[in-house]
């Protein structure tokens, strides 16, 4: 029971992180000031990431109530629309790279940064694609999924309405991610007597991400491909 609180604590949260940081400018954007969404694929894409929150909880809860079945009957829907998270998020993304978008730290070149979005996606792909492969296996796939929320996080944590925030760049978009997978992996070690090692390895391959791609963003490798991957914007 302690474990599943864990799981529930993680889907408010993620639901909470997601409200604070794209609250003003997505959610609440007809109350607020924020500029206009760049393009259709901006609102889509934000639509997409909505209902994964939601499938998410939703998950949770069958979990928790004991139903299975329907736990897993919206598995074949969470596969669907982790397919068009993917293809959107990275028409999305390279629209951004190509127009510019608000989305984009205007002291880093637009080029530069598209590593960022990318590599959410990578590592979307691979945490779901394992989860997905370990659907059998309880323990491993109900942690992979955590992952994928967590991987999601660093976007809507940049975003916090926090005056000054924003300047402290990846030491807070990427540490408060890591101090919940800390929190995480602890937790889980406490209440099962050994770490699960797909968690284990899971994580650190999150983690070892972070440093990744802000090392090659800059590099003219990455820069040439990503002028390459330029002209296939669909806006």
């Amino acid at each position: 029971m302690r474990e599943k609180r864990l799981y529930l604590i993680a889907a408010i949260l993620f639901a909470l992180i997601v409200l604070v940081g794209f609250g003003r400018t997505y959610y609440l954007k007809p109350f607020t000031s924020a500029p206009p969404l760049a393009s259709w694929l901006v609102v889509l894409h934000g639509i997409l990431m909505s209902a994964w929150v939601v499938l998410f909880i939703a998950q949770v809860f069958f979990i928790r109530t004991k139903k299975i079945r329907v736990h897993q009957r919206l598995g074949y829907t969470a596969v669907a629309l982790a397919a068009a998270i993917i293809v959107v998020g990275f028409f999305t993304a390279i629209a951004a790279a190509r127009n510019g978008a608000a989305s984009f730290p205007a002291e880093i070149p637009r080029l530069s940064f598209l590593a960022v979005p990318l590599f959410d996606l990578i590592m979307f792909s691979i945490l779901f694609g394992a989860a997905v492969y370990y659907r059998k296996k309880a323990a491993d796939h109900k942690r992979l999924m955590l992952l994928t929320a967590i991987n999601f996080i660093p976007p809507a944590v940049a975003r916090f309405p926090i005056p000054g925030w924003f300047a402290l760049g990846p030491i807070v978009f990427f540490g408060v991610p890591i101090v919940l997978l800390i929190f995480a992996l602890v937790y889980d070690r406490m209440q099962n007597g050994k770490f699960n090692k797909i968690f284990v390895y899971g994580s650190l391959l999150l983690v070892a991400s972070y440093p990744l791609r802000l090392a090659i963003m800059g590099t003219d490798a990455w820069l040439a491909f990503a002028n390459w991957l330029t002209g296939f914007s669909l806006v």
